[in-house]
């Protein structure tokens, strides 16, 4: 609320608080950008660089995820997670065709082949992703991957039946809305 005195409680409460700890933020009206977005995409872009901690448990990050989506849902976003699984052999292949492939030869590292050696690590890792962030109002959707023209059918049919189920439409113009135009066209006219 305007001429509440939230300047000078922060400014005396934080006098004691070394600065380098800390930030403070004032919103305002939101801007044209800002009403574009979300109404907490001002906020969360305020908050402060994530640490990331080793010992984070995976679960809360997953609940975190689940949670955001569920808040973009209920705000009209939908969002489709698409995971392209592909066989370990139809990988080394691909591999294979990067390597004697002079214009895909950059994409390719060392590290994409010792990767490899974890494919039972990373299998277990994506399933406990996906199985615990996969909602009804934010599924993924688990695509075979190894024929590329099939997945991208695959992709293209969900992203359809999502935006048929939005049921989306132009807007209705009013007769107050018509008047309104009929006296921009006459200004305009003139």
């Amino acid at each position: 609320m305007d001429a509440a005195g939230k300047d000078g409680a922060i400014r005396h409460v934080m006098s004691g608080v070394n600065p380098q700890g800390c930030q403070v933020f004032s919103f305002q009206r939101p801007s044209a950008m800002e009403l574009e977005h979300d109404f907490l995409w001002r906020t969360n872009k305020a908050l402060p660089d994530a640490l990331l901690d080793k010992n984070t448990l995976w679960q809360g990050r997953y609940q975190s995820i689940a949670d955001m989506e569920a808040h973009l849902h209920r705000n009209g976003t939908r969002v489709c997670k698409f995971f392209l699984h592909i066989s370990k052999e139809e990988q080394r292949q691909r591999f294979l065709s990067r390597i004697d492939d002079p214009d895909k030869s950059w994409k390719f590292s060392l590290a994409d082949s010792e990767e490899r050696k974890f494919w039972g690590d990373y299998m277990r890792a994506y399933e406990a992703c996906l199985s615990n962030t996969s909602t009804e109002d934010s599924p993924w959707y688990v695509v075979p991957a190894d024929d590329k023209k099939n997945a991208r059918l695959v992709i293209a049919q969900i992203i359809i039946n999502t935006f048929k189920g939005l049921q989306m439409a132009y807007p209705k113009i009013t007769p107050e809305r018509r008047s309104e135009l009929a006296q921009i066209r006459k200004t305009l006219s003139d």
